[in-house]
């Protein structure tokens, strides 16, 4: 039989913007901003609720690609009818039935297996042949395939450029290739043409799509096909009742009663009332624009709603990394205030240390010496300090071995207190698991760090000698000569006193040498000794604790990936994607 075109093209296209206004622009930057962050959110740590908020934010990213962007960039682009029902529904037959020519088959054997269809005028060919709609799927012309990786195109002078027509696998197929890919196809849907059959539309699948279609807000029409004779009536009342309770009141049924196929098409008679309305979509452009931007903003309005699914996982996410940095924070300042503490108790001026010491000040000779003048002192001073640099040097080895092993054990029982903490924990339980190394152990490059700590506090206070005796000329004198063996003097004053100095002594070799404090008095005054001795602790504290925290790393990367410059990140994904929801919601509001 030959029909007349059922769709005839448009006299005349509607004029497209060929660039985007800047809100335009503005409007689209903003939806591929919340898109990258639906991407970047991640559920590592086995929470509550993390493979939902995952597989909500895969469905999002989706749902942008394959239509948010695109439709935003260029809302003149041919409305997206795609076609989508249940199993043996008859949707291929509709949209043969539709266009009047046979563009795509109807599955013999269920359940099938084939690539969805997209039906276009030639002159929008480039616009579909591109992955700007649709992104994934393999583009074929002139062929059938069974690919559910692939789009067969198919042009059609007869179909009007301002829309297109796509016919998706089976929503409740039992392959799931076909059952997932339909769901992405309609999600990319303009307009959605649900096709179902009297014995098949009180079905739990298909129902769960058309929630998804309300959610969304998607335009849509049901086809209501192979209705008995005579009950066409009793039957769509009773979906549409459904549709109502569903909250889709107001949505537009097609009822087609059973009837034998011409050259595997509906008559026309049946199909003309659906035909006539895609008539109208297709040559009023408004009544196409208002489809399109209600699915639009209803789609722009799920997506923010999504989104704040996805940010309440992330939040989930969040709190248990508090909650195991919290464990990693508190035993590493536990061990940095035990440092503090074996230092405060002496733990460093015990074994080599005293011994190297004893070693460099000679039996008597430092008594001797405080005994003496002023000038003398400083002579011997000199001579004593600049001469013996062997011995010297050996005492400031000692001290780096001394510090290096007390912060080892520390660190050691910090860190196997955490590995205990976290393996109490799934979620910790699977960062040590995904560990590249063992963490349970202070870091192998923790002695060569102790090392560099005890130097660059030495160096601080041999400074801060120098600063201190800057304005007084005596003082600058005897510096002069013996700066790094007086900073000696501090730094075991410093291990030495359990409870400060008091007055002008510091106990130094367990009692057997007291080391008065007279000749830094001479110099620069007993207020200005006690500062120095007070400066020196609480920097030697201060390194010990950033030591530690270098040590408290290990453990945060792995909570939290490091920004890039060494530090763990700190910034929090959950506030960053419900500011972009905000924004894209914001300017779709304003644009009209």
């Amino acid at each position: 039989m030959t029909v007349d075109p059922p769709l005839p093209p448009m006299t005349a296209t509607p004029a497209r913007a060929a660039v985007p206004t800047d809100e335009r622009a503005r409007l689209v930057h903003s939806a591929e901003a919340l898109r990258d962050r639906l991407a970047a959110a991640a559920f590592p740590l086995p929470v509550a609720g993390r493979e939902e908020a995952a597989a909500t934010a895969e469905a999002a990213v989706r749902q942008l690609d394959a239509y948010v962007i695109a439709r935003l960039a260029d809302l003149d682009a041919p409305a997206l009818i795609v076609v989508g029902g249940s199993t043996g529904a008859g949707k291929s037959t509709l949209v043969n039935s539709l266009l009047g020519a046979v563009v795509t088959r109807p599955g013999v054997l269920r359940p099938t297996t084939r690539a969805p269809v997209l039906v276009h005028h030639p002159s929008e060919a480039e616009r579909f042949a591109g992955d700007r709609v649709l992104p994934g799927l393999a583009r074929i012309s002139g062929g059938h395939s069974d690919s559910v990786s692939e789009l067969e195109l198919v042009a059609l002078d007869s179909l009007p450029p301002t829309v297109a027509l796509l016919d998706t696998p089976d929503i409740d197929s039992v392959v799931d290739a076909n059952r997932e890919l339909a769901g992405h196809l309609l999600a990319a849907a303009d307009l959605w043409v649900f096709v179902t059959t009297a014995a098949r539309y009180a079905d739990a699948v298909p129902w769960s799509f058309l929630h998804d279609a309300r959610q969304r807000g998607v335009a849509l029409v049901v086809v209501l096909n192979r209705v008995p004779p005579g009950a066409l009536e009793q039957i769509t009342t009773h979906l549409g009742a459904l549709l109502a309770e569903h909250g889709l009141t107001g949505t537009r049924i097609f009822g087609i009663e059973e009837q034998p196929l011409r050259d595997a098409m509906v008559g026309e008679e049946a199909i003309a009332p659906l035909r006539a309305w895609l008539r109208e979509v297709a040559t009023d452009h408004q009544v196409r624009t208002a489809l399109v931007r209600q699915t639009l903003r209803g789609t722009v309005t799920e997506l923010v709603a999504r989104a704040e699914r996805v940010a309440a996982g992330l939040d989930a996410q969040r709190r248990e990394e508090d909650q195991l940095l919290r464990v990693v924070q508190e035993r590493y300042a536990a061990a940095a205030a035990a440092v503090t503490g074996d230092i405060r108790e002496g733990a460093l001026i015990r074994g080599e240390v005293l011994a190297r010491w004893q070693d460099l000040i000679g039996a008597g000779d430092l008594g001797r010496m405080l005994q003496s003048t002023l000038g003398r002192l400083r002579d011997k001073l000199g001579s004593m300090f600049s001469g013996r640099p062997a011995a010297s040097d050996q005492l400031h080895h000692a001290v780096e071995s001394a510090t290096e092993l007390v912060v080892r054990a520390r660190a050691d029982e910090a860190a196997a207190a955490v590995a205990a903490r976290w393996a109490d924990d799934p979620a910790g339980q699977a960062l040590l698991d995904g560990a590249p190394a063992a963490v349970d152990r202070a870091s192998p490059e923790l002695g060569e760090r102790a090392g560099r700590l005890v130097r660059d506090w030495q160096a601080a206070l041999v400074q801060n000698l120098r600063d201190k005796g800057a304005g007084k000329r005596s003082a600058a004198r005897a510096l002069s000569y013996g700066v790094n063996g007086l900073a000696l003097v501090v730094m075991m004053a410093v291990f030495a006193s359990t409870g400060g100095l008091t007055g002008t002594e510091a106990i130094i070799a367990g009692g057997s040498s007291t080391v008065g404090a007279k000749l830094l008095e001479a110099l620069l005054g007993d207020q200005v000794i006690r500062r120095l001795v007070e400066d020196a602790r609480t920097d030697l504290d201060r390194r010990v604790a950033e030591l530690m925290g270098f040590e408290a790393q290990r453990f945060e990367r792995l909570v939290r990936p490091t920004d890039g410059g060494g530090q763990p990140g700190g910034a929090d994904p959950a506030a960053a994607l419900r500011a972009a929801a905000e924004e894209l919601q914001r300017r779709m509001g304003s644009d009209r």
